[in-house]
């Protein structure tokens, strides 16, 4: 049932926003009661705290999953964003915003976690792509790990790009693109092009 419950939530919080939800909608939706709900989670701070949890834990394992297929590094980052909009279904909500605004003390440790395993993956990117002629090989890997990750969390500030004049997947769509061309070689760019006609 918990899991349910989270999948349930989950949904909710990324359609509608973690402030509008209330714990009244969500068992409704679930057809329970709201008594069934407050036996795994005490209050709505603590569901938030275990969906956003749960959700980030549900991204790492498909990541991890998708830097096992030994894909090219451009390719790599295509499949990742793909993968990351089917999950969290184009953010209609400004969840992460939501969540500073509303829940900082949620939002705080997530962002370092988010940082953590972010910057190991890019890092990881990176230097596949310089060994594999793809990207350029005087780029400053640390920085470009670091602005890379900026530019993620830069996007979901709806005040800077409101949701009426920009989707979630444009948004990334455009960030990877922006990311790619300043560090591409010319066969990378070659890549990028080729992925770019797929979309």
């Amino acid at each position: 049932m918990r899991e349910k419950i989270l999948d349930k939530s989950k949904e909710l919080f990324l359609n509608l926003g973690f402030k509008s939800v209330t714990m009244d909608e969500i068992a409704s939706s679930l057809g329970v009661s709201k008594k069934t709900i407050y036996k795994y989670f005490k209050n709505k701070t603590e569901l938030v705290d275990a969906v956003t949890l749960y959700m980030f834990d549900n991204v790492c394992c498909g990541i991890d999953s998708i830097c096992g297929l030994d894909l090219n590094p451009i390719d790599e980052l295509f499949t990742i964003k793909k993968f990351i909009m089917e999950n969290l279904k184009d953010e209609k909500s400004s969840p992460q915003y939501q969540l500073q605004k509303y829940y900082p003390k949620i939002y705080a440790p997530l962002k370092k976690k988010q940082f953590l395993i972010m910057q190991g993956f890019v890092i990881k990117n990176l230097n596949e792509g310089i060994n594999k002629g793809l990207y350029r090989k005087d780029i400053d890997v640390e920085f470009i790990s670091r602005i890379y990750f900026n530019g993620m969390i830069g996007i979901k500030d709806k005040d800077l790009f409101p949701l009426r004049d920009y989707s979630m997947n444009t948004l990334m769509q455009y960030h990877l693109e922006y990311h790619l061309r300043g560090i591409c070689t010319e066969s990378g760019i070659q890549q990028l092009e080729t992925q770019l006609k797929l979309k």
